[in-house]
């Protein structure tokens, strides 16, 4: 768990970063000295999620920890705003009315099932994470996602579609499983 002020610094950061980067179109650095947390410092995985009026304005994110998680939220809140291929780059007029929420992840385990009966029982609505996994295809959502697909088979039929194959692909044998939790927080 994150403590508030880490949280707030990381908003603060991928808000800074952003800004830097409309104002320089250079990558911020961030100072490692000013970092409030040894947590921050250690490798994490997260996903930036911005919103503009209330409305999805860019989501990228890593699923693997490779790297220190302050890094991560930077590059990540750069991507976002600048490198989500389902919008146009975020425009400095827009950045002034955009919110910055964080996801922090746990670390990815599998989810044994020997079904789509057994799979639908194990997965948990509003916790659970998923990465669904088939060949090259490969898709996530976030826990949030729950609130807009709360029905665990539609939420399925979407994570498949996500990841470029039909909709009823989770059912099917080979397709593989992860699950993780996250730590949300916004501005």
């Amino acid at each position: 768990m994150l403590s508030s002020e880490s949280k707030k610094y990381l908003l603060k950061i991928a808000r800074k970063a952003i800004n830097h980067y409309l104002e320089t179109g250079e990558k911020l650095q961030p100072d490692p000295a000013s970092v409030p947390s040894p947590d921050l410092i250690g490798d994490g995985a997260c996903f930036v999620t911005l919103y503009y009026d209330d409305k999805l304005r860019g989501c990228i994110g890593t699923l693997k920890a490779h790297r220190p998680l302050v890094e991560d939220v930077v590059e990540n809140a750069l991507a976002s705003a600048f490198g989500d291929p389902r919008f146009t780059m975020l425009t400095k007029s827009e950045f002034q009315g955009t919110r910055i929420s964080i996801s922090v992840l746990s670390r990815p385990e599998p989810l044994e099932a020997s079904g789509p009966e057994e799979l639908l029982k194990k997965l948990i609505p509003n916790e659970h994470g998923l990465i669904m996994e088939r060949g090259i295809h490969r898709a996530t959502f976030l826990p949030a996602v729950w609130k807009e697909i709360p029905d665990k088979q539609e939420f399925l039929r979407h994570l498949s579609m996500k990841a470029g194959l039909f909709p009823e692909a989770w059912k099917e044998p080979g397709v593989k499983f992860r699950v993780y939790t996250t730590e949300e927080f916004s501005e």
